[in-house]
């Protein structure tokens, strides 16, 4: 439970912070731009170019992020996960730095560089959060642990708020250091890890490592019978023996992950488009289209995002119990219905957090085995990241032309997926890796009758 939270706090702790720490000094960083511009050129910046600005600094986030998810295919295989998250903090540490020293040097640049540096240690973090979890965890507790990582992101949306009130940092000297903040999770993280082993599965799955594998679960679940998660261990190496770690093109081009493919990017991978992004980053400028005073905005976007927390602890609750099928399709059908609403009133009072995003996050961990899943990671994330830039870059022109029924789009997303989920994908709780493996197998080798285990061989043979 104790690396539950480390890894939380470091991990995706920091991708809740950074979505929402930038709606409360917008107006602060916007006039800081105005200034800088003034300073250097001797006239105010043209409202489009401070608009493009703008959209700069909240989006190239996700380019940041879309490079962390990239690397996370290749440097915690070759690396480890520990280290890689050891380095990873480093990354946010140098953006904080960044960030708190931008104003005394008169540059917006800085502000840019440690955005881009933030979505950087978040994409590699998230990515290797997850799969440091998903390595660690008992099958019995592996979605309750999983989802952990939702319920920080809910802790980090809500923490950034707070800390963006103008009674606490949301103050025009105070900006600066509000943007730093994500520094101090880095360097807790940091610290922390250095006590906790590397993951049972990549020392005995990657590295054959069998009697650090043991000694990693001693010290991870003390005297806890390990025997069935030695055994589904030493299945899924024998599944993988021989076979190298695989990249983004086989799994793109795989038979035998066709379908878990399919849900990585339909239902998960393109998650943006459930709309909750869009609500954080422009959530001042929804309000004030909805005629809610402007004293009131900070504190109705906490009520959201406190919604949002309490919502995903109920679902870590239920996860294990409901299933993630279940739970995922009920989540986009109910973000379709809001999101309907919100098209109809456009009232965020109306709009309760009910995201599917927290289950989404618990199944590449569980769709993939060993030698598959960074790279299935990578094609997450990389879908994530690009879809979360499209929405920062491009949703206040949609909304410009098509008004409240731009959520229309979020509204179709959502439907789609909960179908998607509740037509085609298997259930996975309580089952094993290689059991899941098997019940995608039905699908992706429908009426062939292709044996789980030697699926890819066959398929080679046949060619």
């Amino acid at each position: 439970m104790l690396l539950t939270v480390v890894l939380g706090i470091g991990g995706s702790f920091q991708y809740g912070i950074q979505v929402s720490i930038m709606a409360s000094p917008s107006e602060h960083i916007q006039n800081f731009v105005n200034q800088t511009w003034m300073a250097r050129y001797g006239e105010p910046v043209s409202e489009s170019t401070q608009k493009l600005i703008w959209s700069f600094i909240v989006s190239i986030f996700s380019l940041g992020g879309w490079l962390g998810a990239i690397n996370s295919g290749t440097i915690p295989v070759i690396y480890g996960r520990k280290k890689c998250l050891l380095f990873n903090n480093v990354v946010a540490i140098v953006a904080a730095v960044l960030m708190g020293f931008s104003r005394m040097a008169g540059s917006f640049e800085m502000i840019l560089l440690g955005r881009i540096l933030y979505g950087y240690n978040v994409g590699l973090g998230l990515s290797v959060h997850l799969m440091y979890l998903g390595e660690c965890s008992p099958i019995k507790l592996r979605g309750f642990l999983t989802l952990s990582s939702a319920i920080f992101i809910g802790l980090g949306k809500v923490m950034g708020q707070i800390c963006g009130l103008r009674e606490v940092m949301g103050t025009e000297p105070m900006w600066p250091y509000l943007l730093a903040l994500s520094g101090l999770p880095a360097v807790v993280q940091f610290f922390s890890l250095l006590c906790f082993p590397e993951t049972p599965r990549y020392l005995y799955i990657d590295k054959g490592d069998e009697e650090g594998c043991k000694k990693a679960l001693k010290v991870l679940w003390g005297n806890v019978e390990t025997k069935l998660e030695l055994e589904d261990m030493t299945k899924e190496r024998e599944t993988m023996k021989g076979e190298k770690a695989k990249s983004v093109w086989d799994v793109l081009t795989s038979r035998s992950v066709r379908w878990q493919l399919l849900t990585l990017v339909i239902p998960c991978g393109l998650i943006q488009l459930c709309g909750i992004s869009a609500i954080y980053f422009y959530a001042f400028d929804i309000f004030r289209e909805a005629g809610v005073p402007k004293d009131q905005m900070h504190y109705l976007s906490i009520g959201i995002g406190t919604a949002e927390l309490v919502t995903l602890i109920l679902c870590s609750f239920l996860i294990d119990r409901t299933g993630r099928k279940w739970l995922m399709s009920f989540g986009y059908l109910a973000m379709a219905v809001l999101m309907g609403i919100l098209v109809v009133m456009l009232s965020l009072q109306l709009f309760s957090s009910l995201p599917p995003a927290g289950i989404t996050l618990t199944l590449p961990a569980e769709l993939f085995l060993q030698a598959w899943r960074p790279s299935a990671y990578v094609i997450s994330g990389t879908c994530n990241w690009v879809g979360l830039f499209l929405i920062g870059m491009f949703f206040p022109y949609v909304a410009d032309a098509m008004g409240r029924f731009c959520f229309l789009i979020f509204v179709a997303y959502c439907v789609l997926s909960a179908v998607f989920m509740l037509v085609f994908i298997p259930e996975t709780k309580g089952k094993t890796m290689v059991e899941i493996m098997e019940d995608f197998n039905k699908l992706n080798f429908k009426g062939r009758g292709v044996d789980t285990e030697k699926a890819d061989l066959v398929l080679a043979t046949k060619l």
